[in-house]
This record gives C-alpha cells, structure tokens and sequence, in this order.
C-alpha cells in the first residue's frame, strides 16, 4: 500500500510540475555586470530672479552681506531667496568609456547645473551635449575616462512576454534594481508622436527616468520614460523608449547638434470598422488621410484627402500612429513608396520625404452666422464666407449651423462642423452639397470629411432605411 501510495504522489508531482519546465530567471550576474554603467543624475534647475532676491543686490548687480538682509522688511507674500540645491531627478547610463551618457530630455530640461554620481560614488558635473523633447533624448558628457560602458542591444529583436530588468534611481535610492515583462510593443502615447514605446510591468517610479532597460543577455533594450497612472505611483504600466530610436537620435545630436526627422505633411485618423465599411475595406487598417497640408511632399506627391495609406515602404500600416512612427526614422530626401486605397482601388504612390518643420499651424473652426436649408441628414448648412475660408484655410466645404434627432446627429456631427467631402465628393456650395445628399445611398455608410477646431477628420455617414 505505501508503494502504491508513493507513485501516486509521484506521477502527482510530475502532472503539476512538467520536466523540463521553466525555472524564473536569475537576474544576479546581469546587475553586478549591467550597475557599474548606471548612474544618478541630480540638477540645479534655471530660475528667474524675484522680488526677494533682487531686494538684496546692490546697484551693478552684486549680492549685499548678509547683515543688510536684517534692515529689510519683505513684502506679503514674498519670500526671503533660497539658495539653490541639487534636485535627484533621474537616471542615466553610460554609452562610451569615455564619458557619453543617455538620458531623458525631460531630466535635464532647463538645468543650470547637471551633476552625475557614478557607481564608485564619484560626482562629475556634465555638460549637456544636446536634446531632443520629441522623442525625450538627451545625451550628457563627463570629464572622464575608462569609464564602464552597457551593452547595447537591438529593441527591434524584443519580444512581448520577454523578461526586462530595469536599474535606477526611484526617489534617489541609487542603484535599485525591478524586474518584469515585456507587456505590448509600439505603443502609441497621447502627444508622443514619433516614439514607439514599448510597454512593460517594470516598476517605474519618479528618478527611474532616463535609466536603462535590460534583456536577460544584459542587453540595454530601451530608456525607462513613463509611467501611466492615476495615484503618481506604479500602477502596473511603464513605457521605455526602444533603444534603436534612442541611438538614432543620440548619433544625430553627437554628429551635428539636433536632430531631424521625416515629414509626409498630412494629418491623419484611425480606420474604425465603420469607416472601413464605408471605404470598402475588408477590416480596419491603414491611416485615414483627413488632410494634405500645403506645400507639403504629400500634396507634391499627389496624395488627396480621404486616400488610406496601407503601407509605407514595405511596412504595414495596421494601426494610424504606425504611420508616424516610420516617417519619423526616414531621412529627409529619401523616396519612400506608399500603397494606399483611393476611391475603392489600390496604388502605389512614390514620396520624396521632406524635413519636419518645428511647428504646423491648423485652422480654427467657429459656429457660422448665416443660414442654410434642410435636407435628408436633418441639418441646416450655410456657406463658407471669404474671411472664414482664409482664417480657417479651408478651400471650399459649407458650415453646420443646426444640428436635428437624425442621420447626421447619430454620426456624431456638431454645430460649427465644416463639411468639405461626402461620399468621395468635394462640397463648395450649399446646392452642391444638397445635391450630393440626395443621391446617397440607404443601403451602406459613406465617409463625410468635416474640419471640426481645426481639426480635419472623417466620420462615418449611415442614412436611415
């Protein structure tokens, strides 16, 4: 009996627990190797002089002993000047054995002063070489040499479930170590156009910024960036910014100081399963052409507006923010191809891909104050006047100036609403835009393009049966 007993109890064992299964990985080897290359970055932030601090300076500018300081009353709420102290604000780590090192832009933004504390507990003030806030890069030097260096690996080989080990400095602790995985790749942030994040459950916290993220080769796959959370601490999501692009830029900022990317100069929109309906796609993909910006390598290239980009270069567009995200890494001068879908067909469409320019001005929208007629969408339009066509910069469209229970309240269309297109056909006029609702379909959604706050999009336009 005590036999049977012991083989069953063994084939239990070896049921729940596999031969051969995975053991957690030992992470010991790769930080005694990976921390040395780690380091805290603190700064004394730039600040203008108060009415405090300039109470105490005399005629040419220079600061006034201390004994003055005691004749003089400080107005309400004025208080007396402090004196400037080193702030612990992030992480870095060293990339040449002679004193280059990566960080956030965000770390160093607006520093007077950036110091470094090595792992041997030296501190060396850096000078900040360059830095880029759209993809949050900085690269720093140090006055050193035979420095420890990390290893640098390649993000576009990482994959989702892959163990990542981050080191840093959270709350100032130098030198602490988390560990998870990797939870999604090209992660789109709000207003982080051209950074594919990768997406990891790394506990993150304040001072973790611009520290590396490793693989289990020991490997720097990515710069630990950003945290998504409602409380301020870890909530189980962090973003790193993917080595590869990190390098990209950092090798730009060495070599010439700044940093330029690809510019396709269009604005664009996600392909929901109703615009993919009403374009004729098969399932949602590709990014919506909502607008083609003037003098733009887009509109020398003959892209329209309503035009899905499928593919650029050879790269599938699955979601919109892909789109960006693979100009950005193009340089400029470079002949990019593009598949796109134009009225229901496929093409290939050749771009010569231009710089981007610091900043693009949109058109502001505002509610019209002229009338209009009712049609089969249950709305009131009126026509574009000159002065708002050039405020706007819209070449042609009409305004929506009431909106009733019916087909377009259902699309989700709003009072000051500028309709440019529907159904593939540009609007000019109020007859004209009458004219193309009355030979819509009942049967299937068409695309209505409208410029909402100055900004272009499509929405899906369904008449009722």
């Amino acid at each position: 009996m005590k036999r049977v007993f012991s083989l069953v109890c063994a084939f239990l064992v070896l049921t729940v627990l596999p031969v051969g299964a995975a053991e957690l990985p030992d992470f010991k080897t790769l930080v005694k190797e990976a921390s040395p290359a780690v380091v805290n970055i603190s700064t004394v932030q730039k600040e203008n002089e108060d009415q405090a601090a300039q109470i105490f300076r005399g005629p040419n500018g220079e600061e006034l002993p201390d004994i003055f300081k005691h004749f003089f009353k400080f107005p309400d709420g004025v208080q007396p000047p402090r004196h400037k102290t080193p702030q612990s604000l992030g992480s870095g780590f060293i990339i040449s054995s002679d004193g280059y090192l990566l960080t956030n832009h965000h770390v160093v933004a607006d520093a007077e002063k950036v110091t470094v504390r090595l792992s041997d507990r030296r501190e060396l003030e850096a000078q900040v070489v360059g830095s880029d806030e759209r993809s949050d890069i900085a690269v720093l030097k140090i006055d050193a040499v035979d420095l420890p260096v990390v290893k640098l690996g390649k993000s576009s080989e990482l994959e989702v479930g892959e163990w990542v080990l981050a080191i840093g400095s959270p709350f100032g602790f130098d030198h602490s170590v988390t560990a998870g995985i990797v939870s999604a790749k090209q992660r789109a942030l709000a207003n982080e156009t051209y950074v594919p994040f990768i997406q990891t459950d790394v506990a993150i916290n304040p001072g973790n910024s611009g520290g590396p993220l490793f693989n289990l080769a020991g490997e720097v796959v990515g710069i630990n960036s950003q945290i998504y959370t409602r409380s301020g601490g870890f909530m189980g999501l962090s973003f790193a910014i993917p080595i590869d692009v990190a390098m990209e830029v950092a090798n730009q900022i060495k070599d010439k100081g700044f940093v330029t990317r690809g510019w396709l100069g269009v604005i664009i929109q996600e392909v929901n399963r109703d615009l993919a309906e009403s374009f004729g796609l098969e399932k949602p993909s590709g990014a919506l052409v909502a607008k083609v910006l003037p003098d733009s390598p887009a509109q020398k290239a003959g892209l329209e507006e309503g035009d899905i980009i499928l593919s650029f270069d050879g790269r599938e567009v699955v979601h919109s923010a892909d789109l960006p995200h693979y100009v950005g890494r193009v340089k400029p001068g470079y002949t990019a191809s593009l598949n796109i879908v134009r009225g229901g067909k496929k093409q290939a469409i050749q771009v010569e891909i231009g710089a981007l320019p610091d900043q693009q001005q949109l058109a502001k929208a505002s509610v019209p104050d002229v009338t209009g007629g009712s049609n089969r969408l249950k709305i009131d339009v009126a026509e574009l006047d000159d002065e708002r066509r050039s405020k706007w910069q819209v070449a042609s469209g009409v305004v929506v100036r009431q909106v009733m229970p019916g087909p377009a309240a259902q699309a989700g269309l709003m009072v000051g609403d500028v309709i440019t297109m529907l159904n593939g056909e540009s609007v000019s006029s109020v007859t004209e835009f009458e004219k193309v609702v009355s030979g819509l379909p009942d049967d299937r959604a068409v695309p209505l393009r409208i410029v909402r706050r100055g900004s272009p999009m499509f929405i899906p336009l369904k008449l009722d049966d």
